[in-house]
């Protein structure tokens, strides 16, 4: 797990509980948004307050890049394959495709304020952007390419204050879910295929992020003021599972693990918790093993043709 505190990254090794720095910006530099490569690679993208986006290989602890773009601090990254995607607090995107030296491929201005939330669709169709301006938008991909076309799909207005927590339903092709800030507090469920807005929920506190359980039709929002928690909810009825509360402060990020039984969430409190939210049923995990190593041999198969 990448952990940016400061100017600083810290690499946390689950697995034998080792914390490496991975780096350390100069100056009065600070990072303010890290994300993984998709696939399990070990390539990490680190958005700083310098405008810049930079790409380290954490096996080697090395920078392979620097990638600019931007006039402002990048507090926003989503993958899609080999293109990253950046927020900024200039209110635009820009799509990096790393294979290429010009790396910007595109660059589009998205909001009039600063870009807080940033997620692309799990089938790589959809990007959405949430802004400080209480808009969120999504962009479809450009015909044959993996960044978005300059006009958006649509320009949801329902949220009445900035839109930091975005997730994409891991099982359910096109359906988004959006927290917005103080003034809001409401989780809202959307269709992007049609542009419904499938519910609404008031959450009574300030929504700051928001995953989805990968084995039950289940999400889990981190909230700041007024009630510093994690809240499990059922979908689609959107009724609340479980209050888990600990942090003494905003619970700034949240993040599943891989195997999808625990929930990370980062606090301002500058605590990491571990939340044991959903437990695997074992015949699934048999079925997801047995998948996986079923996908190993064909991957192996063709390598080998």
């Amino acid at each position: 797990m990448a952990v940016a505190l400061g100017n600083s990254v810290y690499l946390w090794n689950a697995g034998t509980g080792l914390i490496e720095q991975l780096l350390t910006l100069e100056g009065s530099e600070t990072v303010c948004s890290v994300s993984w490569v998709q696939g399990g690679g070990s390539h990490l993208a680190v958005g700083t307050s310098s405008a810049t986006v930079e790409m380290w290989v954490c096996e080697k602890i090395k920078r392979l890049r620097t990638m600019d773009g931007h006039t402002g601090r990048v507090g926003s990254l989503a993958w899609n394959l080999y293109v990253v995607s950046s927020g900024a607090r200039d209110g635009n995107i820009v799509h990096h495709d790393v294979r290429q030296r010009d790396h910007a491929v595109a660059t589009i201005s998205a909001h009039t304020q600063e870009i807080c939330g940033l997620k692309w669709s799990p089938d790589g169709k959809y990007l959405a952007s949430g802004g400080n301006d209480n808009l969120l938008n999504i962009w479809p991909t450009a015909q044959g390419q993996h960044y978005t076309q300059p006009q958006y799909l649509y320009s949801f207005n329902q949220h009445l204050a900035a839109v930091k927590g975005l997730a994409w339903c891991p099982w359910s092709s096109g359906i988004l879910a959006s927290g917005g800030g103080t003034a809001d507090r409401t989780i809202r469920i959307w269709n992007v295929n049609t542009g419904a807005n499938l519910n609404t929920v008031d959450t009574k506190s300030q929504v700051c992020s928001i995953v989805w359980s990968t084995h039950y039709k289940e999400l889990v929002s981190g909230h700041g003021y007024a009630h510093n928690q994690l809240v499990i909810w059922k979908y689609p009825t959107l009724t609340r599972v479980a209050e888990l509360s600990g942090h003494v402060a905003r619970v700034l990020h949240l993040a599943l693990s891989p195997d999808g039984t625990t929930v990370l969430s980062a606090g301002a409190d500058e605590t990491l918790r571990l939340w044991k939210c959903f437990m695997l049923d074992p015949t699934k995990k048999k079925e997801a093993t047995d998948s996986k190593a079923a996908k190993s041999l064909l991957n192996m198969n063709a390598l080998i043709r």
